[in-house]
């Protein structure tokens, strides 16, 4: 990073440079990220984007973190916890490992406990950024037609294309766990979770209802498509999917929400509006078949691109371009958890928005 250029970060309206300081966070090597926003934090401006209570012994500030975030204030033996206690004059206060609850910061100056707040939000943000996603919002696109038609595309495309570079069955979704992507959200408890659940009923109310007239939204699936450059070297293959009446529903119901859910801190927006596909074969797949559909939630998992081989997909797009996998009935937005399975053997459900 070039010192005289720092990176900068808007959070809450305001900017901050960072600085990078190494350190291991509990026995791994990690980059940590500091920031400093100068002694007049809130000189020109009122710090009003949270609380800061007075007390007999001075002013208190309250935030609500995540069990699995506390490492990232404490830092290795205390360290970053003794410095943002040291540089703002504070004393922080951090719950027990694994124990859901708030972090206290107190101090005599409220200046201090407001500079100790705002480097924990950014620290928190910082590193929120790093943690693999843990549910998704989708429609499932897993009825018995769609299944009985992807079965039908697996078993042509290896009998037709088996001799292509990279093709083999190891590369296909599991078909009961057909769906598309709207967007990935890092939930780290169960309040996160009750946040992401009401905000999709508040969604509901406010837009999906007006736009689908309580009815659920049918939709074609047909045809596929490559996300890459080159079709001789592929990494995903999805099946695109459009409203069956021309309109764009779907594609407005899915940006919208997607809007709120960014808007509320609770998704990173990673399009600028959502890429409507449904998976069908990746190279992620290849790694570990048992646990393919774990690891393609989302077109940008965590997972390595080294590690990937791709395969030569131009026979199949030659060959099954137009194919149609048949309509769905799409009836709810669900928040699907990752690393799990129901009993139909889709993703476990955490939150539903029902269409009717």
């Amino acid at each position: 990073m070039d010192v005289l250029r720092p990176t900068l970060v808007r959070i809450g309206g305001r900017v901050y440079r960072k600085n990078l300081i190494h350190e291991q966070v509990q026995q791994q090597e990690e980059e940590e990220e500091d920031f400093y926003t100068g002694p007049s934090d809130c000189a020109d401006e009122p710090c009003d984007a949270f609380v800061v209570e007075e007390t007999e012994k001075g002013f208190q500030c309250r935030v609500e973190v995540p069990s699995p975030l506390y490492k990232y204030i404490i830092g290795k033996k205390g360290e970053t916890k003794k410095r943002i206690e040291t540089e703002t004059r504070t004393s922080i206060s951090i719950p027990k490992p694994g124990v859901e609850g708030e972090i206290v910061i107190t101090g005599q100056q409220r200046s201090g406990v407001v500079s100790a707040r705002t480097r924990i939000d950014v620290l928190l943000d910082s590193f929120r950024k790093k943690q693999p996603f843990t549910h998704f919002l989708s429609f499932a696109l897993n009825q018995p037609v769609i299944q009985e038609k992807f079965l039908q595309f697996k078993e042509e495309v290896l009998e037709k294309c088996c001799q292509d570079h990279g093709v083999s069955s190891s590369l296909f979704q599991n078909p009961a766990k057909l769906h598309l992507t709207l967007g990935t959200l890092v939930l780290l408890n169960e309040q996160e979770i009750q946040r992401a659940c009401d905000l999709l009923q508040q969604c509901k109310e406010d837009f999906v209802d007006r736009i689908t007239g309580g009815k659920p939204l049918t939709v074609e699936v047909a045809g596929v498509e490559y996300m890459n450059d080159d079709p001789a070297m592929m990494d995903v293959l999805y099946a695109k999917v459009h409203m069956k009446d021309g309109s764009d529903k779907l594609q407005v119901i899915a940006d919208q929400l997607v809007e709120r859910f960014v808007a509320s801190g609770l998704m990173l927006r990673e399009w600028d509006r959502v890429k409507l596909h449904a998976t069908v074969m990746n190279t992620l797949f290849r790694k570990d078949p048992s646990s393919a559909e774990e690891r393609s939630s989302a077109v940008s998992g965590k997972s390595s691109f080294k590690e990937r081989e791709s395969f030569n997909g131009r026979n199949i797009l030659k060959l099954f371009e137009s194919f149609s996998f048949g309509e769905a009935q799409l009836d709810a937005v669900l928040l699907s958890q990752r690393y799990s399975s129901d009993a139909s053997g889709y993703y476990g459900t955490a939150g539903r928005l029902a269409l009717r």
